[in-house]
């Protein structure tokens, strides 16, 4: 029997995986002080949101992974505070990634 060969892909198959791969990545950076509402410290997508990962993982910062709340996150401008709509969500995230640390969030004191 003749084994037949896996089709190849072409340059633009993997032209295309990228600008996808690109499309659908995002990211958005959060910044709690324990005093504030978190704001938004940086958002991008394709290659601007590898580089907001890398340095996250660079600095130690946890990651969490939700695509509809990062589109949610991703229509504020950087600066803006959450919405109160998203409060309870994003509270839960960061005591996740206070416990994951081994250390305790910030009891709020304002903004909340």
């Amino acid at each position: 029997m003749d084994k037949k060969k896996p089709p190849s892909r072409s340059p633009s198959d993997s032209a295309k995986k990228r600008d996808a791969i690109e499309h659908y990545q995002q990211a958005v950076a959060l910044q709690y002080d324990g005093k504030n509402a978190p704001a938004i410290t940086a958002t991008g997508g394709g290659q601007l949101a590898e580089d907001i990962i890398a340095m996250a993982r660079e600095y130690g910062i946890p990651l969490y992974e939700n695509a509809e709340l990062t589109e949610m996150l991703g229509l504020l401008e950087l600066g803006d505070h959450i919405p109160h709509e998203l409060y309870v969500i994003i509270a839960q995230i960061i005591a996740l990634a206070y416990n994951l640390q081994g250390k305790q969030p910030p009891v709020p004191t304002a903004g909340l």
